[in-house]
């Protein structure tokens, strides 16, 4: 079992891509550069029911899974324990997002209450996949290739995030710096979790 388990790091960061592709399919002239990934679920969406069913709720379960066996397998390692802790916050957050939608218009100056609720969700769920990959960094038990990945992963994240606020308050492409920001983290999980596996 714990071996399927260490395979969902790497699970997720492949679904959560296939996932918003295939829900964006279902919304018509849905554009990735101009919109956020979560007005796919979002109030009055074309999607709003199929794009957490697909997404938000396998995904924050495979993020708990990998999150659950990083802190059983490293009991001994409490920088590897507190990553995995991470990884769980960031997949209840998931959940949260999926169970909370956004508003329709992402301009709106007063955001409904789901709204607000998703938009701290979605912002710890950037800082959890800020601190791992800092962990990584910090600490000589990992090799210094990925502690370098690491390093490079927070500081496109941080970068892309800049860039998605400057987007978002000139209403060009946030979709597009979205998507590079946690992209970024996404590739970080990606990488540390087949470094888990082969390890």
């Amino acid at each position: 079992m714990d071996s399927f388990i260490s395979f969902t790091g790497i699970a997720a960061s492949i679904w959560i891509v296939l996932g918003i592709y295939i829900a964006s399919r279902f919304y018509p002239n849905y554009s990735h550069t101009k919109q956020f990934c979560s007005e796919l679920g979002a109030f009055g969406s074309p999607t709003k029911k199929l794009s957490p069913a697909i997404n938000n709720y396998p995904l924050g379960l495979l993020f708990a899974l990998f999150g659950y066996y990083l802190i059983n397998s490293y009991s001994g390692h409490l920088p590897t324990m507190v990553i995995g802790a991470m990884v769980v916050i960031h997949g209840i957050c998931t959940w949260v997002c999926g169970y909370f939608p956004m508003d329709a218009d992402p301009y709106t100056t007063t955001p409904s209450k789901s709204c607000k609720i998703h938009t701290w969700s979605g912002l710890i769920m950037l800082v959890s996949f800020i601190v791992a990959p800092l962990i990584v960094t910090f600490s000589s038990y990992y090799s210094w290739p990925l502690r370098l990945l690491s390093v490079l992963s927070v500081v496109g994240c941080v970068y892309f995030s800049y860039k998605l606020a400057k987007s978002l308050e000139q209403k060009t492409v946030p979709g597009l710096y979205q998507r590079l920001s946690y992209g970024c983290q996404i590739l970080w999980l990606l990488i540390f979790s087949v470094f888990i596996v082969i390890k």
